[in-house]
């Protein structure tokens, strides 16, 4: 009675940095394509372990090139295999794919190149294989299930024999299959149609399996092969490299011949031994921190897959951002910079935290506030670390130097500018946030020598206004800079800024202001943010709607918003060449004397007008008033 050759299942191992870059694939590259895509599995067979059923590995390189995928493998001891990875959009799609017919395609490509001779060329193709896998990218589970096709053909053992005579392979072989001639010598398999096939043919199988007398499956895909091709008997030698005492020869006769499709298998088992999928469960073994970084990714990166797919993410997420003001402003524009994946925020501020500040300030609580109150600054950038690990958040507690304020003292005025001028320096985008109209003067020069994205957000009590500041042309002589570029926060005054602080009563000290706007403009503030990112042109982009437009729309340069009516309205103004804050007499003597331009500034509140002219544009505007003649209404039309 005749008995068939068994044959020993596959196993696969996946690493877990396998679906961490599977997770990067789908989300920047595939999304929702669902075509196959190439990958690369190896099989050891140089460390063979008892008793061990053929297992592939597959890592995080199993997605490069092969050349790329080889080098990286520890030793040079394995066989490669190539396959297919097809990652559908929902877990119902995963369940409902026919899996007969997902397995039969895998067959079918896989008979193929056996009629073509594409696998005498490259073995390795015998073991081929095809995942079907799902992602559930915000739970950090991954279905998936190997099929490796296996076709089937009938041969009966004649002979089997627990030893391999005096075959020796030397160690750099490295094909899974081969030829072995009468002189012993051992030649490619593409050499097949040089023996006959009425004489017994003898091969060489290099083994991943060590189970007694059940090789590797891929042998039975050869055989197979062997069988379509006509070959009516062959002798195979199972060779075990490191466990030759379970080494053996096998003489096979082909029962039926092969002459189209055979009856298809290999879908893999379970540990439990049953059909069906296994599941990787990455979200207990990630660093929880690593998983709040991929899951803030993950809303950023699925607008690209529909909505923006020329959104660019990398450039928003290496912006460093400054925040001058760590009130309620500076609380919502933190929480919304992380929701853009910024990871370099800093704070900086001079106040405490008070009783009034938690519940319009989402950054603080009530232990904040105890015992005097912490310093607001250094507490908003550990809250955001609380809320992000992984952000790069720091608080600097200091005054700004305000113009029309005198010097108190000058060691310390002087300390708190150089720290805030190398902030400004080491950041790309500046946020105004403060509470006076003279605290973001002196930024506001800053940001335009230095050439910085600056965004201002001021409230009154039913109103805001957001805007982004003009910005002088490094590329342009300052001397031949014009007002046609736009203006900043100051252009639309006709008088410097002074001190406004003093003397103030309860209401003008606070923030007066309906709850609702502070989050209105610090949204549409880091929106703007973004928007200019996303422009070419960046800071010095124009207002026109023909050349303002970014992948997320028009680039307006400010935003005026009214609760009483909810109207919004977009508005321009180019640089008033008088300006307090951005002419160029102005930016010309900072960059020239620093601190000491700045000493006058405070000192003098008048020296400002003097060295911009507005001085002049009062005593005209005082003439024209003294000049003006009122027309009696009866002479009008006489």
């Amino acid at each position: 009675m005749s008995r068939q050759l068994n044959f020993s299942p596959p196993q696969s191992f996946v690493d877990s940095s396998f679906f961490v870059k599977l997770t990067q694939l789908k989300l920047d590259v595939l999304k929702l394509d669902q075509s196959p895509r190439l990958i690369y599995g190896y099989y050891s067979y140089k460390t063979l372990g008892r008793n061990q059923t053929p297992s592939i590995s597959l890592n995080d390189a199993s997605f490069g090139d092969i050349k790329d995928f080889e080098s990286g493998l520890p030793v040079n001891n394995n066989l490669i295999s190539s396959g297919h990875i097809t990652v559908v959009n929902t877990l119902e799609e995963f369940k409902d794919t026919n899996k007969l017919e997902y397995l039969k395609h895998a067959g079918q490509t896989l008979y193929d190149k056996i009629v073509d001779h594409s696998v005498l060329e490259d073995p390795s193709i015998f073991s081929e294989f095809s995942i079907l896998s799902f992602a559930d990218l915000k739970k950090y589970k991954f279905y998936y299930w190997f099929a490796f096709p296996q076709l089937n053909s009938e041969w009966e053992i004649i002979s089997l024999e627990n030893e391999i005579g005096t075959l020796t392979i030397d160690d750099t072989y490295n094909q899974p299959f081969g030829i072995i001639k009468s002189t012993g010598e051992i030649v490619h398999l593409k050499e097949l149609f040089d023996y006959p096939k009425s004489e017994m043919l003898n091969v060489l199988f290099i083994d991943t399996s060590t189970q007694t007398e059940s090789p590797s499956y891929v042998l039975k895909n050869f055989l197979t092969a062997l069988s379509f091709y006509g070959y009516e008997s062959v002798k195979v030698t199972v060779y075990r490299f490191n466990h030759l005492d379970s080494s053996f020869t096998v003489t096979l006769k082909n029962v039926v011949p092969i002459t189209e499709v055979p009856r298809i298998s290999g879908w893999e088992r379970t540990s439990q031994g049953k059909l069906g999928p296994k599941l990787a469960d990455l979200g207990s073994l990630i660093d929880p921190a690593l998983l709040a970084d991929q899951a803030i990714d993950l809303n950023l990166k699925l607008m690209k897959w529909r909505i923006a797919p020329e959104l660019d993410l990398d450039l928003i997420k290496n912006t460093k951002c400054l925040l001058l003001g760590s009130g309620t402003l500076g609380s919502y524009i933190g929480r919304a910079l992380l929701g853009w994946g910024v990871r370099k925020i800093t704070f900086v501020d001079n106040g405490k935290v008070s009783f009034s500040n938690p519940v319009r300030q989402p950054l603080y609580n009530f232990e904040d506030c105890l015992n005097g109150g912490k310093w607001k600054a250094e507490t908003a950038a550990e809250s955001m670390k609380q809320i992000f690990p992984l952000v790069d958040a720091q608080g600097f507690n200091l005054e700004v130097p305000m113009a029309g304020h005198p010097i108190t003292n000058e060691s310390k005025q002087k300390n708190d500018f150089e720290t805030l001028h190398r902030l400004i320096k080491e950041h790309d985008a500046i946020f105004l946030l403060m509470d006076s109209r003279e605290t973001r003067w002196l930024p506001t020069i800053m940001g335009n020598v230095e050439n910085k994205i600056v965004i201002n957000a001021a409230l009154g009590f039913e109103s805001y206004l957001v805007m982004r500041h003009g910005c002088i042309d490094p590329k342009v002589d300052l001397s031949e800079q014009t007002e046609n570029r736009l203006g900043c926060y100051f252009c639309n005054d006709v008088y410097a800024p002074s001190d406004s602080t003093t003397d103030r009563t309860l209401d003008q000290m606070c923030t007066v202001t309906r709850p609702g706007v502070a989050l209105m403009a610090s949204s549409l503030a880091v929106e703007l943010l973004v928007s200019i990112l996303q422009h070419p042109n960046r800071q010095w982009a124009d207002h026109t709607s023909s050349e303002s437009s970014t992948v997320l729309g028009s680039l307006p340069h400010q935003l005026r918003g009214f609760l009483h009516n909810f109207e919004l309205l977009k508005l321009s103004a180019k640089n008033y060449k008088h300006c307090s804050a951005c002419s160029t007499a102005v930016i010309e003597e900072f960059a020239t004397n620093g601190w000491e331009f700045v000493k006058l500034a405070l000192e003098d509140s008048k020296y400002i007008e003097r060295l911009t002219g507005l001085d002049e544009v009062h005593k005209m505007s005082e003439e024209a008033d003294l000049n003006f003649d009122v027309v009696d209404s009866e002479d009008e039309f006489v």
